[in-house]
């Protein structure tokens, strides 16, 4: 018979909704008498909702109403031809009518199939993205759920950013909302600080987004942020924007 688990380690599992519904009746009952737990909890929520937010997209104003605006303008049906007269004589001009008509048909086939081709590369692009994010997503959701999972998180300005990690796991991940968008030719990156020594952990995609940091925490006492080239330094080239705690 397996042990009960230790209701404080199912703040995670909790704030994401993981728990079958007899641990969440036990662990609920408990969470009304440990505030540490409920601080937990609630530490747990803000950060899968900014995990949410992060790649949400908005439906452009005024979508419907120009697309309602244009359904007049649709043909449903193909145009009505009326009945073919008598055979009138053909010119030289009429003659090569068809020839004309081949070759642009032709360089129409040729144009919308260099559209196609582009149109499926970003397709294929737009679709990797996707299905990146959300392997990205599942795996913060996954470190949220360890058992020894903690949050920190800390204001800069309009940026908000957030760092969860296991130690068992060895894993950090990265949560942010509002950091400045950068210019042209410039990152964010994330570092392990391995007591005043930087260790590079990823780039941030996004100036909204999530990144499962790279490499073992190893002991790591906290997590920097700062701007570099785009694709990354080596070493820091410039002090932290920001430094997480890991503890």
């Amino acid at each position: 018979m397996n042990a009960a688990p230790d209701l404080h380690t199912l703040t995670g599992a909790y704030a994401a909704h993981a728990l079958p519904d007899e641990e969440r009746l036990a662990f609920e009952r408990h969470l009304a008498q440990c505030p540490a737990c409920a601080q937990e909890v609630a530490e747990f929520e803000a950060t899968l909702a900014r995990l949410g937010s992060a790649e949400s997209t908005h439906v452009p104003p005024g979508l419907k109403s120009r697309v309602m605006a244009g359904i007049g303008d649709v043909r449903q049906l193909p145009p009505v031809t009326g009945p073919t007269g008598r055979p009138r004589r053909t010119s030289h001009l009429g003659r090569q009518w068809p020839k004309l008509t081949l070759a642009a048909c032709l360089a129409l086939a040729t144009a919308l199939g260099a559209v196609a081709v582009q149109q499926h590369d970003q397709a294929g692009r737009a679709q990797a993205q996707a299905s990146r994010l959300r392997a990205e997503q599942a795996a913060v959701a996954s470190l949220l759920t360890a058992p020894d999972a903690h949050t920190t998180t800390t204001v800069s300005g309009s940026a908000v950013a957030t760092v969860v990690w296991s130690t068992a796991r060895g894993q950090a991940a990265f949560l942010a909302t509002g950091m400045p968008v950068l210019p042209q030719g410039r990152t964010y990156e994330l570092w392990f600080d391995d007591s005043g020594t930087m260790r590079p952990a990823g780039l941030l995609p996004t100036e909204h987004g999530q990144l499962l940091l790279t490499g073992h925490i190893n002991g790591a006492v906290g997590v920097g942020v700062t701007q570099e080239p785009a694709g990354g330094s080596a070493r820091p080239t410039g002090q932290p924007l920001m430094l997480l705690p890991l503890t």
